[in-house]
């Protein structure tokens, strides 16, 4: 199937800040494409580059088989980060306004009935509460009906039943054959509506593939939290590998639980047999599966390894030449 969406290595540099260092990615009509990445990795411009909005230095980047930056903008649906309408215009007034650049638009009583907002539709842009407004944003680019959907953090200050309003329209927009590309920091949002997912680190696409194949690849194994003060030397003999909880994973804070990797729900009692025999006291044990979440953090910390590898290995290289200048001078 002929991509929609197609970049081959993409870069971009603002000085010597480097945002995209070679960035590839295709996507298929109908498919949900997913971009996460720490912050500063390049997601905003990668999107910038895909629609048009930025020149990339070196690379190619075409929409609906047209160069980006000469895309039909009225086949595009786009929602970047910042967006800010008119503070005095009705939800339904912006929509209608939006409307009228097109010739042939939506009508937006559906686009509000679309985001959930037909209740508040005369309400002033600058009283809605935040995720309102967000909402009213989403609406604005699908009033031109979009072949092409790209949204940069679409979520982002909704709340969790305004979020599955979005997740549902997002769903149908793609079921009816709309491309829609999206960047997240929520992994249950990239989990539930990507068809694939990438991560960009560092200007590139280190891996990407359905969230299943990710989590199975990258996302290591299953694990049994057990809350207790215990020290880790109690559980030397244990047959199953075990480690101390990090900070801000699994629920609980630094020395505070241990975790229990590589077991299956069907041995959760023998570990429990185990505890007791030795009168470990502990208040809670919980069993969890990889995720993308641990899918991102793992490959995020793979990347960041390298990169102090590289910078560690050019300083060396520098001191090695400033070494040799050195004695050729004496």
């Amino acid at each position: 199937m002929e991509a929609v969406v197609d970049a081959t290595g993409l870069e971009k540099a603002y000085g010597e800040t480097v945002a995209l260092s070679g960035a590839s990615l295709s996507v298929e009509r109908g498919e949900v494409f997913a971009l996460i990445g720490p912050n500063g990795a390049g997601k905003t411009t990668l999107v910038r580059a895909l629609t048009g909005t930025t020149v990339p230095d070196a690379g190619t980047a075409h929409v609906l088989g047209t160069p980006a930056t000469e895309v039909e903008r009225g086949r595009l649906g786009v929602l970047p980060q910042a967006f800010s309408p008119p503070d005095r215009l009705s939800a339904r007034e912006l929509l209608t306004y939006y409307a009228g650049l097109y010739d042939d638009a939506r009508d937006p009583e559906a686009v509000l009935a679309d985001v959930g907002l037909v209740d508040t539709g005369d309400t002033w842009y600058e009283n809605l509460s935040g995720g309102q407004k967000r909402r009213v944003c989403v609406g604005s680019t699908l009033v031109n009906d979009p072949d092409v959907l790209v949204l940069d953090e679409p979520t982002t200050g909704i709340d969790p039943a305004g979020r599955r309003t979005v997740w549902r329209l997002i769903e149908e927009l793609a079921a009816s054959g709309t491309t829609v590309l999206l960047t997240t920091h929520d992994m249950a949002e990239a989990e539930r509506l990507a068809d694939r997912v990438g991560l960009l680190a560092d200007g590139e696409i280190v891996a990407q593939g359905t969230p299943g194949d990710l989590v199975a690849e990258h996302g290591g194994s299953s694990r049994l939290t057990i809350r207790t003060d215990a020290n880790p030397e109690a559980f030397g003999d244990l047959e199953y590998p075990v480690c101390r909880a990090k900070r801000g994973r699994s629920g609980v804070a630094s020395g505070e639980a241990i975790v229990v990797r590589e077991i299956t729900p069907a041995e959760i009692g023998t570990v429990v047999d185990y505890l007791d025999d030795r009168n470990v006291e502990y208040t809670g044990l919980s069993w969890t599966e990889p995720d993308l979440e641990d899918v991102y953090l793992a490959l995020a910390d793979r990347t960041e390894r390298e990169r102090t590898d590289r910078l560690e290995a050019a300083v060396a290289d520098q001191g090695e030449q400033t070494h040799a200048r050195a004695g050729e001078t004496r």
